[in-house]
């Protein structure tokens, strides 16, 4: 083939392309915008009475922020519409109350998070129309220490002696600043939320019970606990239907979805001397491995005997604390105390049988309250990272999608999918798919030319009655931050210098005008990027493979090395890089690419990729090539 003069003038941006880059196996990713993944059945009110009555709330006056339309077509202006009707049918002129409830059991993890988040947008939205809203976050943390995750830095088999304790009696894990287990994976919970604006009353149950806030609901119960009996009696014997799916899934995965183990808890039956809802915590050992053996309801003596350590005594529940009733009657209680208009439950709490099934009965029956309005919300995957649940160690926490991407992206796959639809977050290449399309999302936001819907899921993520979540100032797209935080580990001058080059005639100045998402993208190289696909670019010439190269792949480099100096920056490289093998073909530059020159140009890149890092696949060619600087790329291809 006859050279062809280079000029720097003949080529202009492709719009065909994009610049080219590590290739990655293709990839499904419609499930994550607009096809519906998989539905589960939602779990919402019935037999709703509009005289039912609310226990008085008294929440923090919200400043009234303005509304957003009732009309808009998202799952969250419709769950608010129904929420403010509800509130005013059951408890006209208070504050609305919706809840959520955590059990800091082990690292709380991105499934748990949808908890909070569901009726966060919810009262969110409430707010923005006006509202006063309270959002209860209750801490589960004097619910029973279950089992000893795996995976927990500072914690042994040795932890297994506390099996059966409350949460806050347990040690935290060695090395911690917090005084127990619950303190310390409550901390990093708490944090998180802080840095996604979400705005929450907290409540500790083991202060509630310890203070016998309940106790006239826990002494109700105990009066009470034959006609409980027969209402769990009814669901005893039903089992959920096993879930036909249409993958396997690995073990990782089912432990996810069996959530916080509360479901499937004792329910109070089984003992000798009869059905009772209330469980001591043993005076000796602490743990709730205990049998109750007598109640007097007249003198509320019960005693009890824990098969643990042996001990036994007799108390006045009129005036012990120690103890709590069982979940199945617990959190309906609660719904009863605390007047919930609306809360949210997983998948291991709705199904035939389980707590907020049997809830609703006994919230009406027993404690003469409503079940709230509550959609049963769907499994959170991960991509990149393995799927486990609360108990695992290693399982992937807001704190963890915190480091690689900022709140408004995270809330954003939080806001933009229905409860009862699942959708997967992205710790591995996808994370860059997942930004190219916020990114698209918040040009057609600016431009007006956003779809309604998408446009409230994007005011969701951005921002809360309370106002704009930080943004990057200047967020320039996240595979280009990420392939430079690649390449230059982290090195801060010749990070701005390389993003400075990317658009010469509007500079980057400083690295805080592009931060956090920076800072997010070196995050996600430095810890989930495997090592074997890290960028490490060669010294030295491969002078071997230079020598090699026919007549066409030399006059190919210097076709690319006498265009560098016209064409420094990200649109002039990407043009150029493409433009190398139409010129080499006889083609104009601007010629749509055919299945021979697609074959061509990838060529061209493996060759480029194997001068520059020894690979044949690397970071887009453009950033490689700023990255590495002209000089040093003039070296490497042997000019």
């Amino acid at each position: 083939m006859s050279s062809v003069p280079w000029e720097s003038n003949v080529f202009s941006p492709p719009v065909d392309n994009p610049a080219p880059g590590r290739p990655s196996a293709p990839v499904d990713n419609s499930h994550l915008w607009t096809t519906p993944g998989p539905v589960v059945p939602s779990g919402t009110m019935t037999g709703v009475r509009p005289d039912a009555g609310h226990r008085g709330i008294n929440g923090k006056k919200d400043v009234p922020t303005v509304a957003q339309s009732s009309t808009e077509t998202d799952w969250v202006s419709r769950f608010a519409d129904e929420v403010i009707a509800e509130s005013e049918r059951r408890a006209p002129g208070k504050p609305v109350v919706v809840a959520s409830g955590l059990s800091p059991s082990g690292p709380i993890h991105l499934g748990n998070l949808r908890e909070v988040m569901t009726p966060h947008l919810v009262a969110d939205e409430i707010r923005r129309r006006g509202h006063t809203v309270r959002h209860l976050v209750s801490w589960d943390d004097y619910d029973r220490y279950r089992k000893v995750p795996g995976g927990v830095e500072g914690v042994d088999e040795t932890w297994a002696e506390h099996i059966g304790k409350p949460l806050t009696s347990v040690p935290a894990p060695a090395g911690s600043p917090h005084p127990n287990w619950a303190e310390h994976f409550k901390a990093a919970m708490v944090e998180s939320l802080a840095e996604l604006g979400v705005e929450y009353d907290p409540i500790s149950q083991t202060e509630q019970y310890t203070a016998g806030t309940y106790r006239e609901q826990i002494l109700h119960a105990m009066r009470h606990r034959a006609g409980i009996d027969a209402i769990l009696d009814q669901y005893r014997t039903k089992k959920a239907p096993k879930k036909q799916s249409q993958k396997p899934l690995d073990e990782a995965e089912l432990e996810a979805e069996e959530g916080s183990g509360a479901a499937a808890e004792d329910d109070g039956s089984g003992g000798g001397a009869g059905y009772f809802p209330y469980k001591p915590y043993c005076g000796r050992c602490e743990k709730d491995l205990t049998t109750v053996t007598s109640y007097d309801d007249d003198t509320t003596e019960l005693a009890y005997t824990c098969t643990a350590c042996g001990f036994s005594e007799t108390v006045k529940l009129s005036e012990f604390n120690r103890g709590k009733l069982v979940w199945k009657v617990d959190w309906p209680m609660r719904w009863a105390y605390e007047g919930v208009i609306f809360e949210p439950s997983g998948v291991d709490h709705s199904s035939p049988g389980s707590s907020f099934v049997v809830g609703g009965q006994i919230v009406r029956e027993i404690f003469d309250g409503v079940q709230p309005i509550g959609p049963m919300y769907a499994f959170v995957g991960i991509s990149g990272m393995a799927k486990m649940s609360s108990s695992r160690g290693g399982v992937p926490t807001p704190a963890d999608a915190l480091k690689i991407m900022e709140a408004p992206l995270l809330r954003w796959l939080y806001a933009r999918r229905k409860p009862n639809q699942s959708f997967k977050i992205a710790f591995d290449q996808e994370i860059q798919r997942l930004y190219d399309e916020w990114d698209k999302l918040e040009a057609k936001v600016a431009d007006g030319t956003v779809l309604p819907a998408d446009a409230a899921a994007h005011s969701r993520a951005a921002r809360t009655a309370a106002g704009e979540l930080p943004r990057t100032p200047r967020p320039l797209p996240y595979r280009t931050l990420a392939s430079v935080m690649d390449i230059t580990a982290g090195h801060d001058e010749q990070t701005l210098r390389i993003l400075t080059e990317l658009d010469p005639d509007n500079p980057v100045t400083s690295l805080d005008e592009v931060r956090p998402r920076l800072d997010r993208a070196e995050n996600w190289i430095t810890n989930q990027v495997p090592a074997d696909q890290r960028t490490i670019v060669r010294d030295e010439p491969d002078t071997e493979l230079l020598g090699s190269l026919d007549d066409e792949g030399r006059t190919s480099l210097r076709l690319l090395l006498d265009g560098l100096d016209t064409h420094w920056s990200l649109d002039g490289l990407t043009t150029l890089v493409y433009g190398v093998p139409k010129v080499m073909a006889g083609l104009d530059p601007e010629a749509k690419p055919t299945p021979e020159l697609k074959l061509a140009q990838r060529a061209f890149f493996a060759l480029l990729y194997k001068l520059l890092v020894s690979r044949e696949t690397g970071p887009r060619l453009p950033t490689l090539l700023l990255a590495v600087g002209a000089e040093r790329v003039r070296k490497l291809l042997g000019a």
